[in-house]
């Protein structure tokens, strides 16, 4: 998993480890050289995007690999979920999330519209197919399969760029001008037929 600095620090230190010392150190030089970038990226974005709750529904291996990007940041994963995915992807999803997650499978675009109003998330990243209904409904939104035309997300540079993306699609002032679902006053039923 390259998505994250925990992330990649983890799978290169894994992978050294396979050839033994040497390699194990040059990996540790790998991680110290990038170490000043990812730190300057989660002190400028830490403070505008910790707390903030994302639900993910991507396809392939993304709903799971790219959550602790997201948690390098500070941001919490409330949902996550795939289109088309096995067995063994829930069973390694379980290993990325906290307990409590929600979990979804195939789920439909009522069902997620659904979820998203019950977990009232800060950031949806999905697919096409779900970006314009999500953003209709007041609600910041990544499309994570293609990237919006921005990215890549994975690795060191590729880390900047996530934050800087996942930071101007919450903080874009553009969302004061909607209210999320659960934010809209409902008015009173107009009363029965006149007297």
């Amino acid at each position: 998993n390259f998505f994250g600095p925990s992330q990649i620090e983890a799978s290169l230190r894994q992978i050294a480890k396979h050839f033994g010392p040497e390699i194990e150190e040059r990996a540790e030089r790998v991680i110290a050289k990038y170490s000043g970038l990812t730190d300057a990226v989660i002190d400028k974005y830490w403070p505008r995007l910790h707390g903030k709750r994302v639900m993910l529904y991507v396809g392939g291996l993304r709903p799971r690999h790219v959550i602790t990007a997201y948690e390098d940041l500070g941001m919490e994963i409330v949902g996550t979920g795939y289109e088309f995915a096995h067995n063994d992807d829930y069973q390694r999803t379980g290993h990325y999330v906290k307990e409590g997650t929600l979990i979804y499978d195939d789920v439909t675009g009522y069902e997620l519209e659904k979820f998203i109003e019950r977990i009232r998330p800060d950031l949806v990243g999905s697919g096409i197919k779900e970006k314009y209904s999500v953003q209709k409904m007041g609600i910041p939104f990544r499309q994570m399969h293609s990237w919006d035309y921005s990215g890549p997300y994975h690795g060191y540079d590729g880390f900047a760029i996530f934050a800087r993306d996942m930071d101007l699609a919450v903080n874009n002032p553009v969302w004061d001008l909607y209210d999320a679902p659960w934010q809209k006053v409902t008015m009173p039923a107009a009363s029965g037929a006149a007297e």
